[in-house]
């Protein structure tokens, strides 16, 4: 039986390259600061880092598009940029995957988002600083976002709305957004509704892929038992009135949440070692949509994204899954 399972599942990542993703949403770059630690600085009890090497990484929606095109599916993405050296750095990594550049926008009032991170003897993080303007885009931005995204919902299957709080995912975008993509029949996948929005995602969402804490926050139920974690994700299920909710529980695995026949599967995580949770959740949406966009059922994408989200934990960094490396490990442990 695990035999049949893991060909079914292995099937849709030999078809990844026939998914056509449309991602929008909060664009950054991780950038890496790695060095060494020797001694405590004399003038505050902190480590003095010698920086031997710096790293930058798409990070946010532009992660996401990064682990479509790791997986060689096709994805395209809309967002927002400060006309500054980090924007400039976005677009070139951005085409460097193969990936256009028109759904792009150069804000000129506000910077690129940038986290950075600070990692003494390539492990240990030792502080992390962002970089950031939180204030939703001007009109003149969103207007230029919903024209690209008009015109790609006619071509693709799926939409990724990956929402980090920093200002793109707006009420005003959504209220346009939403019916948009429900009207060209295109699948709606969002990582983390925040509570100030997530209202406007009922009856449009077909999956939201929440963290336990996420799930908390919008659902009002503080998850610290098994029942508990029941109870929020039904309400999230009914509450926005989508086909299923996946929480992402680290450590615990994932745990899935289906309109249909009310059914609710566990799923353990694949991660044989933890280095870095950072951008699991996009590696996660990611594979998730392409496998949905391929005709999936919500459990077999589950299943897939939780072995690509396996596989990028085990790595430093801002990180992606490659196709071989997701059918090997299907192939290890298909459930």
């Amino acid at each position: 039986m695990s035999a049949a399972i893991a060909e079914s599942l292995i099937a849709y990542v030999h078809e990844f390259s026939k998914a056509n993703v449309l991602v929008v949403g909060d664009l950054m770059i991780d950038e890496f600061i790695y060095g060494t630690a020797e001694r405590i600085s004399p003038e505050a009890p902190v480590p003095v880092v010698k920086v031997t090497e710096k790293r930058y990484r798409l990070g946010g929606a532009a992660n996401v598009l990064n682990n479509i095109r790791a997986l060689k599916g096709n994805g395209f993405l809309c967002g927002v940029v400060g006309k500054d050296a980090m924007g400039t750095k976005c677009k070139r990594e951005i085409k460097r995957l193969g990936a256009e550049t028109d759904g792009i926008i150069s804000d000129p009032d506000r910077p690129t988002t940038v986290k950075t991170r600070i990692l003494a003897d390539q492990r240990q993080q030792v502080v992390r600083y962002d970089q950031e303007v939180k204030q939703e885009t001007t009109k003149a931005c969103r207007t230029k976002i919903l024209s690209y995204l008009k015109n790609k919902c006619r071509s693709v299957q799926a939409l990724i709305i990956s929402d980090y709080a920093k200002g793109v995912i707006s009420p005003a975008l959504l209220k346009e957004l939403l019916p948009l993509a429900r009207r060209t029949e295109t699948i709606i996948c969002s990582d983390h509704p925040k509570a100030s929005n997530h209202t406007l995602y009922e009856n449009h969402a077909a999956i939201i892929t929440p963290n336990k804490k996420e799930a908390a926050r919008v659902s009002g139920i503080e998850i610290e038992t098994e029942e508990n974690l029941l109870q929020a994700g039904k309400k999230l299920l009914a509450y926005l009135a989508c086909e299923a909710v996946l929480i992402t529980r680290g450590e615990e695995g994932m745990t899935l949440f289906e309109k249909k026949d009310k059914t609710v599967t566990h799923i353990p995580t694949k991660a044989k070692e933890v280095y870095d949770v950072t951008g699991a959740g996009d590696t996660v949406i990611a594979t998730l949509t392409m496998a949905l966009a391929l005709g999936a059922s919500y459990e077999e994408a589950a299943r897939i994204a939780n072995h690509a989200a396996g596989i990028v934990v085990s790595k430093l960094g801002t990180a992606t899954a490659t196709s071989q490396e997701l059918i090997d490990s299907i192939k290890a442990d298909p459930l």
